[in-house]
């Protein structure tokens, strides 16, 4: 059956960061995710996921200011010596919360580059991080994100991911699938999930339009969700969704599954 991790940067925006760890356990989540927490002690994060029986599933690599809009560096000619720093403070991170994954966004594309130097600047420093990576038994993924809503983002499609992928040329190189982002960008979810599974390492859920919880929108989670057992797939599924209605109490679509836990 799919196991669940809570992406506490979308869940529980109610509660300050540090409380949506325990917020996640009471409601029977097993794992957490997030965008990235550098702000806190790496020791304080590995305490509170012992506190309450949680694993540390995913988190990005550090993806330059958050909040002036910046969502990756990867891509960016002139910071390819601050993506690499970046590479030794995730390890730091992941070896403290015992994660085994960590996630890169490519980036928002600079103006006046042409794609392919962008492309080959992000290749050039996966191709750095993934043996990095591989030798502390750290995943290195990549996600393409909708550019409907991250636009101008560099990586939006799987076809994208495969071309980079190919460029890198290091096993240590895998595909995150966000299951809202692909719906959006190029639909056929099921029959790409299932061509690329063997370089799936997470995949993530929200419903479309609204990217509120599963069941809200078009897509068939019931579907998905099988689909995923039926595959054999072994990693987490992440709840990365904006709560509609409050995030314990939209959480029917969780409940069959929790219950069998």
């Amino acid at each position: 059956m799919p196991r669940f991790s809570a992406n506490i940067s979308m869940l529980y925006p109610e509660l300050p960061f540090l409380e949506r760890f325990g917020a996640a356990a009471a409601d029977g989540f097993k794992a957490v995710e997030y965008v990235g927490a550098y702000d806190q002690p790496p020791a304080s994060l590995a305490d509170l996921l012992q506190q309450h029986g949680l694993t540390q599933t995913l988190f990005n690599l550090p993806a330059g200011n958050w909040a002036a809009g910046e969502r990756g560096i990867a891509c960016h000619p002139d910071r390819v010596a601050e993506f690499r720093e970046s590479v030794d403070r995730a390890i730091e991170y992941a070896g403290a919360t015992g994660c085994t994954q960590v996630n890169c966004l490519a980036g928002i594309a600079p103006d006046g580059i042409a794609r392919a130097e962008l492309e080959s600047v992000l290749a050039d420093n996966l191709a750095y991080a993934a043996p990095r990576l591989a030798a502390e038994g750290i995943k290195l993924l990549v996600e393409p994100i909708n550019t409907r809503d991250m636009p101008g983002f560099l990586i939006s499609s799987t076809k994208d991911y495969e071309r980079v992928a190919a460029a890198v040329g290091h096993e240590n190189l895998y595909l995150q699938y966000d299951f809202y982002h692909m719906q959006i960008v190029q639909g056929d979810l099921i029959p790409t999930f299932q061509r690329l599974q063997s370089r799936i390492a997470h995949v993530q859920i929200a419903d479309t339009p609204g990217r509120h919880e599963p069941g809200t929108g078009e897509i068939n989670y019931t579907n998905i969700f099988n689909t995923l057992d039926e595959a054999g797939y072994t990693g987490w599924v992440g709840a990365e969704y904006r709560p509609q209605a409050g995030t314990s109490a939209g959480l029917g679509w969780f409940a069959p599954w929790r219950e069998q836990e």
